[in-house]
Formats: structure tokens, sequence, C-alpha cells
């Protein structure tokens, strides 16, 4: 397929959208510049009506006119106003639309390369069994370190108690803490880029992944830092509604235990608007599961948790995400109870320290709390019918 005639396509798209990004910040300005002017007249027209109520007071016969000439002067600002604010506003949802426009003209660009690339992604073999043998470790350890026995010695005299306790009783030791090894891709180890991403990163470098909610979502995702795509869309395009983002804190030259994916949350539906669907609780019965496929391997996913966390400390429901990013064991399990906790669905799902999980997140009306709906990969072996007879057993708390 020749790839010439849609470059040039794109590079117009992007002239455009770069001129209409002039033309808003242009609109913007103006509207500034229109809004101080009206302020200056509304004060030249408060200074001259003072002037006019001071005359007055000296020729009452003229007091009606002139009151009523300022009152007509106001309903003019009043009225200009009220203009301005609407068509400024106008503007604005404009500007919307067309972003809102070029961001599905986009994506759907990237849809179609996408599968309509081959694909030779390999299957997801067992868990390796160090990790195994890692797990059972951690699950079997003691509550206490047992104390190291001592050979016996010769009685010290009595005069000298503390000398001969300090030498019976040993040094504490420090427990390790468990942690979850590192591990490369299943099934491909040396990191062999997939041909669908191999198609789709020759658009932009920094698309690593796919990720589709059954008839809601389907989206690339990307990853540069947490800013640059808060404003732009996967194809680096100026857009309002941004795109689909990995944390750049998670590298992927391992396997990542946790994937942590952000969003906007769009009145429209757009990107991560589309998750407040999970707090229904019979569209979380009917639609339980969510594929993520990166460029290094495939992914299903089973949703466990939908819930709102605060991201400060004060807050009852707060929840540190980075905890989930960590291979400490107990630090892990720890972040999967509160998610299940703080959870407005109960769910069965069984969920360990070593499941893949993947965690999406989106802003609320208020600043200082997140909705996050968290999955675990399906484990190799297990049946999806299984995970979502426990999917349709929940109840909404």
């Amino acid at each position: 397929m020749d790839q010439q005639p849609k470059r040039r396509r794109r590079r117009k798209r992007r002239r455009r959208s770069i001129l209409w990004d002039r033309i808003r910040s242009l609109g913007s300005t103006v509207g500034l510049l229109l809004t101080t002017l009206f302020e200056l007249i509304g004060y030249g027209l408060d200074l001259i009506a003072a002037q006019i109520s001071t005359r007055s007071m000296r020729k009452q016969p003229t007091r009606r006119r002139k009151r009523r000439r300022r009152i007509r002067w106001e309903r003019v600002f009043v009225l200009g106003m009220a203009l301005l604010l609407l068509f400024f506003g106008l503007f604005q949802l404009i500007g919307y639309g067309m972003d809102f426009a070029a961001s599905r003209r986009n994506t759907q660009e990237l849809r179609n390369l996408y599968q309509s690339a081959p694909t030779d992604e390999p299957e997801a073999p067992e868990m390796p069994e160090a990790l195994t043998e890692t797990l059972l470790m951690f699950e079997d350890a003691p509550t206490a370190v047992p104390m190291a026995e001592m050979p016996e010695e010769t009685p010290l005299p009595t005069e000298a108690p503390d000398a001969a306790a300090k030498m019976q009783t040993p040094a504490p030791t420090k427990t390790p803490v468990p942690r979850l090894p590192g591990t490369g891709y299943p099934g491909n180890p040396n990191r062999k880029i997939s041909s669908r991403f191999r198609t789709l990163r020759k658009e932009n470098r920094d698309i690593m992944g796919w990720l589709n909610i059954h008839r809601m979502l389907d989206e690339p995702v990307v990853q540069r830092d947490n800013v640059f795509y808060l404003d732009h869309d996967a194809l680096r395009e100026s857009n309002t509604n941004g795109a689909l983002f990995l944390d750049s804190g998670i590298s992927l030259k391992n396997r990542p235990y946790t994937y942590v994916i952000y969003g906007h949350n769009m009145k429209t539906g757009a990107m991560f608007g589309c998750l407040r669907n999970y707090e229904n609780i019979d569209f979380y019965r009917n639609y339980p599961f969510i594929t993520f496929d990166t460029m290094y391997e495939t992914g299903r996913y089973a949703v466990f948790a939908v819930g709102n966390i605060a991201t400060e400390e004060q807050y009852r429901d707060y929840l540190d995400l980075y905890a989930l990013r960590s291979t400490s064991i107990p630090e892990r399990k720890a972040g999967i109870d509160s998610l299940i906790a703080i959870s407005m669905h109960t769910c069965t799902i069984d969920v360990q320290p070593d499941d893949q999980l993947l965690i999406l997140v989106t802003c609320v009306e208020n600043d200082d709390y997140r909705r996050v709906v968290a999955a675990r990969r399906v484990r190799n072996g297990e049946m999806e019918s299984d995970l979502k007879a426990m999917a349709v057993r929940s109840r909404k708390r």
C-alpha cells in the first residue's frame, strides 16, 4: 500500500490543526481585549453618570432625563457583555467539536493499520518455577524468626550477670522482604516487536500498546512523559482530548507486574470518559474483561475492583498507586486488599501479588480523587467463563 498519499493528507491535517490553534488563540486574545475594552467603557460610563448626578443636584428639572440616559447606557453595556460571553462560549464549543472529530479520525486511521497488520504474537506460557517457589515461601513463612540455638557455656561468676546476659543473647537478624523476581516476556525473551506495532510505530514511535473494552473503547496507548499527551493525540497532534498513556515510570525492558494507564474523563465518553459505565453493576457483570496488547505480548484481563480513590493521605479512601508497582510482595498484597476494600462492587475473583495488574486511572469532579478500574491478567489455563460467573455473582455495595 502506498503510504505517500496518507502522509500528505496527515501533513495537511497537521497544518490545519496548527492554523486552528492559532485562530483559537487569536480569538481568545481578542475576547480578552474586548472584555477589557467593555470594562473601560463601563468605568467611563460610571464616571459620566457620577458627573451627571452631581450636576443634577444643581439643576433639578433635568434630573429625570439624565437618569434615563444613564440606564440606557448600562443596558447597552450588559447586552454587549452577554453577547461577548455567548460568542466566546460558542467559539470554545466549536473548538471542542473539531478536536473530538480530529481525535476520532486519527484513531480510526491507526485502528485500520492495527487491524490490517498480520498477527504474530506468541502464547503466554505458565508462570516461571522460580516465581512459584518465591510465593510459596512467602505464604508458608512463620510469623516470627526462630532464635538460633546457642551452645552450652560455662557459668560465669555471679558478680558479672550483665556480661553473661549479653553473651547469651544472640544479635537480632533482619528478615529480608520477599520480592517478586524480575522476569522477561514469556515466549518473547528477546523483546521482538510484533508486526502490528512495527506498523503503528512508523506513525509514532511512542505507541506501545492497544487497549480494547467491548464496544466502548478501542484506542492506542502511548508512553513518553506524563504531560505531553494530556493535550496531544496518538499522532502527536494538538488535541484537548489527549491520548491514553502509560505511566512514564514503568519500564518495558522487563515484563512489568503492573501497567498504570491514564486518560481524560471526557464528557463525550471519549478516552476514559467511558469508565463511568463500570459503576453500573449490570455493565460490569456483562463486560468484565479488558484486552490490552503491548508490542511484546498480548493480554486479557478480568476486572476485580472499581472505585474512586483519594490522592491525599488525610482521606479515608487514600491509596498509593505506586505501591501496586512495587515488587515487594507484602506491599503489593496490601495495595490489592485496599483496592478490593474501596471497590463499589463485591467480587470473588482471586487476585495474588504475582498476578499482572492493569490499572486504568482518570479524573473525577473532585480534584482530590481519581476513578480507578483495576483488572488482573487471565492466568494460563484459566477459563474466562469461570471468571465471568464470579463477576455475575458480584453485588453493589
